[in-house]
């Protein structure tokens, strides 16, 4: 079903509010109080309530509500969203080599930032929902470390159970989360209705025009209200725009919104509740059960973030970004639930290292923003491109509407790079790292690809001499892997050099990742007879899929290609990679590439072959 046909039903809208909204809906934990950070040292008037306040609301609007519910949700890749799959699409619709190179690197980008967000939230989060304990006893306060890196640590834990089992729980506790900070805020609206005039958007410009430079920086803290906007986008496929969209206009943004202006309310009224509006809302009687609803609420965000982080990962391996790791699917039926245990333990040790180097959420706060916005702004770009030229936007609307996007996005992207020294650097660091490790994979697949072609046979050559050799032909089915369908496997040449022999049926097999979500069956797999007994095959598979090929293969037999399971052997050449007499790869990339080469999850699992029938044969290789 389409994303923008989705049935609408009470469960799938409660199941949006569990995994889509976790992260933005936390938010109200930290936002405002970073922003109040900034002008109660020098003395905090209520306009600056009021024009905060107002700054967040109209973020909301215009950065989740406009730009992303109204346009970016539109722009589905056949019903999958996120920033790779919103690359693909661009990528489609422009000829250029140079400027699809150029938007995939925009992808690789926006990937990186994304997967140093998936760093970040869960830090961030449980650590401003456990600092609750602080307001309830000040002698909670040596608790809060500990207590927030366990909970961390456990979450990180039950990754491999995957999140079925809890998954039915997420949406019913969201709701309660929503309804229980919207009604505090409700509660202090209603005591002090004056709040209400934060929702002018007239006090969000009088503050900036009143305090100048104070007012940009602080535009790094009003973007925290809107963290979590890229999940809407990202979790399109699960449940459909509409529900996505129904459930945000109907109920999220209401529910944020009281909380916040409720929160305005209560810093208006006394203004030491700037250091803890969120938790100071509740009764103190209250409070320890806020704080246990706030970390489960905590946690139901930081995993989905973590389940995007997987989810981005396996399109970076399928999309030739990543190298090959094991890919765990946690539930039978559902193919999207899946674990890839190289990541978590990653992001378990970022996580960790950020709660013990930062220590608390408002400090953290520092190093959130840059990586929401720097996705934010490659969402821009890929997004106006689509809309030019897929959707056939005159270059005036384009611009007009993109470019107030990108003005906004880059404003607030701006106001976070003042913040490197602060812990901005972190998520900077943690992307370029990542955007390093995907470039320099990409650079060195496509050199070993190119010197494999080069010391290669072409196939025709092969197949034009194969009547007239003497080569022995053996009972049963071969597979050779190859990456280039018109050249003649390396490992089919090593086993005629050392074995002499060829099986009397022989697939040439070549994986194709398409730049689409999934591939129809019908095209998953197509097969041409080149001569007697020797196939090419053709396998497909989109970036959300996971490559089974013996099962693949086993469609063959539907074209009446003769296929068995149990008579087949694979056949895979191991690579062994050597520095070339001149080197096309930088020492450090070649050492990095290297190092992801050796810890790359084998062909024979990733593409779920039994090893039982495989034979690897050696090949090194100059780059």
């Amino acid at each position: 079903m389409s994303a923008a046909r989705a049935r609408v039903t009470l469960t799938g809208l409660i199941g949006v509010l569990g995994i889509v909204y976790g992260d933005i809906g936390t938010s109200p934990l930290y936002a405002l109080q970073a922003c109040l950070s900034y002008v109660s040292k020098g003395g905090m008037h209520n306009d600056d309530v009021f024009g905060l306040d107002s700054l967040i609301f109209w973020a909301l609007i215009i950065t989740v509500t406009l730009k992303y519910v109204t346009f970016v949700m539109r722009a589905d890749n056949d019903g999958e969203g996120g920033i790779l799959a919103l690359m693909a699409l661009a990528q489609r619709v422009v000829r250029s080599k140079r400027t699809r190179a150029s938007l995939m690197l925009i992808g690789i980008i926006g990937a990186g930032l994304f997967l140093g967000d998936g760093v970040i939230t869960p830090a961030i989060s449980v650590l401003s929902a456990v600092e609750g304990l602080s307001v309830a006893s000040p002698s909670f306060n040596r608790f809060v470390m500990p207590i927030a890196i366990g909970v961390i640590v456990g979450l990180f834990m039950v990754q491999r159970r995957g999140t079925a089992a809890v998954g039915q729980f997420f949406g019913p506790i969201m709701v309660l989360w929503f309804l229980t900070i919207g009604a505090l805020g409700l509660h202090e609206i209603l005591l002090h209705p004056i709040i209400l005039r934060a929702l002018i958007p007239t006090y969000g410009i009088h503050f900036i025009m009143r305090h100048d430079f104070l007012a940009f920086t602080a535009l790094g803290a009003v973007v925290l209200s809107v963290t979590g906007a890229e999940a809407l986008y990202a979790d399109m496929s699960h449940f459909g725009r509409r529900p996505i969209r129904l459930t945000w206009l109907f109920f999220v943004l209401p529910m944020l919104m009281l909380n916040y202006l409720g929160q305005g309310a209560l810093v208006i009224i006394d203004h030491n509740a700037a250091d803890n509006p969120f938790y100071l809302l509740a009764p103190h009687s209250a409070l320890i059960p806020l704080v246990i609803l706030a970390t489960i609420a905590t946690i139901i965000a930081s995993q989905s973030v973590i389940s995007g982080a997987f989810t981005l990962g396996r399109q970076c391996i399928q999309l030739g970004l990543l190298p090959r790791m094991e890919v765990r699917h946690t539930n039978q039926t559902e193919e999207g639930q899946i674990f890839v245990p190289q990541i978590n333990a990653a992001l378990a040790t970022g996580v960790v290292l950020l709660v013990l180097g930062f220590g608390s959420s408002n400090a953290l706060a520092s190093a959130y923003g840059i990586a929401v916005t720097g996705t934010f702004l490659c969402t821009n770009i890929l997004a106006a491109i689509t809309y030019h030229r897929l959707y056939n936007w005159p270059l005036w609307r384009t611009i007009t509407v993109w470019g107030i996007f990108m003005v906004i996005d880059f404003a607030f992207f701006s106001a976070n790079i003042l913040k490197i020294f602060e812990g901005g650097w972190v998520p900077l660091a943690i992307g370029l790292s990542i955007v390093l490790l995907m470039t320099t994979w990409r650079r060195g697949r496509s050199l070993l690809f190119a010197r494999w072609q080069q010391d290669s046979l072409p196939l025709a050559s092969f197949l034009k001499r194969l009547p007239q050799s003497r080569i022995v032909r053996v009972p049963g089915i071969a597979v050779f892997l190859t990456g280039n369908p018109e050249y003649t496997p390396a490992s089919l040449l090593h086993n005629l050099k050392h074995n002499k022999v060829l099986h009397e049926t022989v697939f040439f097999v070549t994986v194709r990742n398409l730049d689409i979500p999934i591939t129809p069956l019908a095209d998953r797999v197509h097969a041409e007879e080149l001569v007697s007994g020797v196939y090419r095959v053709i396998v497909s598979y989109g970036f959300m899929e996971t490559p089974n090929i013996p099962r693949t293969l086993e469609l063959l037999r539907e074209q009446n290609i003769p296929f068995n399971a149990m008579q087949t052997s694979y056949f895979l050449g191991r690579e062994t990679v050597v520095p070339a007499t001149v080197p096309k790869l930088g020492f450090i990339r070649r050492a990095l590439f290297l190092f992801m080469l050796r810890n790359a999850t084998s062909a024979i699992e990733f593409f779920q072959i039994p090893s039982d029938r495989v034979v690897e044969l050696g090949v090194r290789i100059a780059i």
